[in-house]
């Protein structure tokens, strides 16, 4: 059975929101967080909205800067490009170890993570798809048997989170995602480590050409 999302926080939902008007360009590079004129968008008080920035703070997203509190940072192609260019041969190495050291119980796991990302993509609820998407790729880290590698991997991911969330408003992407999974499950089920591989890293680069859709302004 499909778990449910877990009921977010005002923080989390300040985040979030924050997170994506950044990512479409609502708040632009330079722009100071107002904590008052937050809390009074989200109908909160100041408490929540300073946990939402102390976390965006803490992936890359806002910057602390002298007499002027929270700023948004300046977030260009290039940038992204060269995120997203670690973060694919990261998950690329966790896809290659998790197809050579990954066991039956596991490959199990690893079935049962792509079959609720799948049905939840079928139902168009991309709330849901998110949060399985992230377990999902999670799965594939500790499979790699790697605590290392998996806790860089994390690091990597945190900070294009919203980047990576903000993808799914694109027409069709959810199916879409749901297809590139299934050819890095198969290579990882037959053990082929290169195949693995090789498809995690062509995920990434989907993902992050679907970002160019959702948010033009970092288009390469």
């Amino acid at each position: 059975m499909t778990k449910l999302p877990k009921r977010l926080t005002a923080a989390d939902r300040v985040r979030l929101a924050i997170a994506d008007d950044i990512v479409r360009g609502v708040i632009g590079p330079g722009v100071s967080l107002d904590e008052a004129s937050i809390a009074e968008r989200f109908s909160v008080s100041r408490t929540p909205v300073r946990e939402a920035i102390r976390q965006l703070e803490a992936i890359g997203f806002v910057e602390a800067r002298p007499h002027r509190g929270a700023v948004v940072p300046l977030f260009t192609p290039e940038k992204l490009n060269e995120i997203f260019l670690v973060m694919a041969e990261l998950e690329a190495l966790c896809a290659r170890l998790a197809a050579q050291f990954a066991s039956s119980e596991e490959k199990l796991l690893l079935q049962k993570a792509h079959a609720a990302c799948r049905d939840a993509a079928q139902a168009g609820d991309i709330g849901l798809y998110y949060d399985l998407n992230i377990k999902f790729h999670e799965t594939i880290y500790n499979l790699s048997h790697n605590s290392f590698l998996a806790e860089l991997t994390m690091g990597a991911r945190n900070r294009v989170a919203p980047f990576r969330r903000a993808q799914f408003q694109s027409l069709g992407r959810l199916l879409r995602s749901v297809e590139e999974h299934e050819e890095v499950v198969a290579a990882i089920l037959d053990g082929d480590a290169e195949k693995a591989a090789t498809t995690m890293r062509d995920h990434l680069g989907y993902v992050r050409t679907s970002v160019d859709k959702v948010a033009p302004a970092f288009g390469a």
